[in-house]
């Protein structure tokens, strides 16, 4: 439910409500299974969306803060930056960076690379994904299964 609509001001009460338990005990099984708060959680899917949004759009970071549900825009910086240590318009400038100078790597390549050339940059991408993913294990989970 919460990542389907992280925009949703979607309350704990109506969220515990809508799985018959209470606020309390919602919370406390919440945190038990995820590791986390339900609301720590929502800000972590938000920052997730708004990093996939920096990086595939070309919406002005006041845009994308409302898109994740967030109406202050300052909010949302500050957010962006604790979560990944870039604020949104620098984490944007760094991922374009990084993605031209990729590509240009790879059109200026002989061609003539082995297998192991291959799992190395597997490898780096895996740790890159790491580094600036807000859910690391699971996004390394995922793209380690994803690899095979």
């Amino acid at each position: 439910m919460m990542r389907d609509d992280v925009r949703g001001e979607l309350s704990l009460a109506e969220l515990a409500q809508s799985v018959n338990l209470s606020v309390w005990r919602l919370s406390h099984i919440f945190k038990s299974d995820v590791g986390m708060p339900p609301i720590r959680y929502l800000r972590l899917l938000r920052m997730e969306r708004a990093k996939n949004l920096l990086e595939s759009s070309f919406l002005s970071v006041k845009e994308i803060a409302f898109q994740v549900g967030l109406n202050d825009e300052s909010h949302f910086v500050r957010d962006f930056k604790s979560t990944y240590g870039f604020s949104p318009a620098l984490y944007r400038s760094h991922f374009k960076n990084r993605s031209a100078s990729d590509e240009h790597k790879e059109t200026n390549g002989n061609g003539s690379g082995n297998g192991n050339d291959q799992s190395n940059s597997i490898r780096q991408q895996l740790v890159q994904i790491a580094k600036h993913s807000a859910l690391p294990s699971i996004h390394l989970f995922i793209c380690l299964y994803s690899a095979l």
